[in-house]
């Protein structure tokens, strides 16, 4: 069985129990859906979807389509699905709903079906059936031929933000805005230009996933951003950098990459004046 002919696997989102259970039961019964992991919230739903971008298709967290409900508190399905489209291979979506007035807004936002409850079997039926099709055409998550491997490496899965939350609230985090990344214990700390954020990941998968973005080591306990790097300064054999008002010290094993680093970025830079690196 070739990668786009495996069963389904799929998330179904909805906040009343008696609805998810009804979605979990039809998805069950489906021979063309594998694995079904159910959420609750659409805020847990977008961090189940974040460690299967960052696995990739082929993770253990993979998920191909979305059930999702759209009125639910908090981040509703509307929002999730605008936040998906800024992943780099988003899953496809099926909006499961009681209102028939956002039908627009949803296929506006490339949704393979909507389903109005209550659900009819015979029409749920349709949507997998929709689904199972654009999977297998190579139109989800999943490579559309494995004749030709993608290139190997995390950024391949890699969305373009940063899922952090805030007193209750999922907020999406550019990764261009973070200026640099510290170190504490199992979790990392972003630092913007608007204040910080802590994410529950470590540093070292940070450095890998970011690398390619243009994150580099500083300290065993630091990323920056080079291209937010103003200025590099050697003082009394200390080497450290300044970004905006903050001074970051480098540590010696990191040195000599770190320059090295910032003469290759700054040779590449196009724009005139967009950053200065002195001794």
């Amino acid at each position: 069985m070739s990668a786009t002919d495996a069963p389904l696997r799929v998330l179904a989102v909805d906040d009343e129990e008696p609805a998810l259970a009804e979605l979990l039961y039809l998805l069950g019964k489906d021979p063309r859906v594998g694995g079904v992991t159910p959420a609750a919230t659409a805020t847990g739903a977008l961090r189940r979807l974040s460690r299967a971008m960052e696995e990739g298709p082929d993770g253990t967290e993979a998920v191909d389509v979305v059930f999702l409900d759209i009125d639910m508190p908090g981040l509703g399905g509307l929002e999730l699905a605008r936040l998906l489209g800024g992943f780099a291979a988003p899953p496809l979506i099926v909006f499961v709903t009681a209102h028939e007035d956002f039908a627009v807004r949803a296929f506006d936002l490339k949704a393979v079906d909507y389903l109005l409850k209550p659900l009819r079997e015979e029409r749920f039926a349709e949507a997998v059936r929709r689904v199972a099709e654009l999977v297998r055409a190579g139109q989800g998550p999943r490579p559309a031929a494995p004749a030709t491997p993608a290139p190997a490496g995390p950024a391949t899965a890699l969305a373009e933000h940063v899922p952090v939350e805030l007193g209750g609230v999922t907020r999406l985090v550019p990764i261009a805005e973070i200026a640099y990344v510290e170190a504490q214990g199992d979790y990392a700390r972003l630092h913007t230009r608007h204040g910080s954020h802590l994410v529950r990941i470590p540093l070292s998968a940070l450095e890998e996933q970011w690398r390619p973005r243009g994150f580099v080591r500083i300290h065993r306990s630091r990323l920056v951003a080079l291209g937010r790097i103003d200025e590099l300064r050697l003082d009394g054999g200390n080497l450290t950098v300044r970004i905006g008002d903050r001074v970051l010290a480098v540590s010696r094993r990191n040195a000599r990459e770190l320059r090295d680093l910032l003469a290759r970025h700054a040779a590449g830079r196009s724009r005139p004046g967009a950053g200065t690196a002195r001794r």
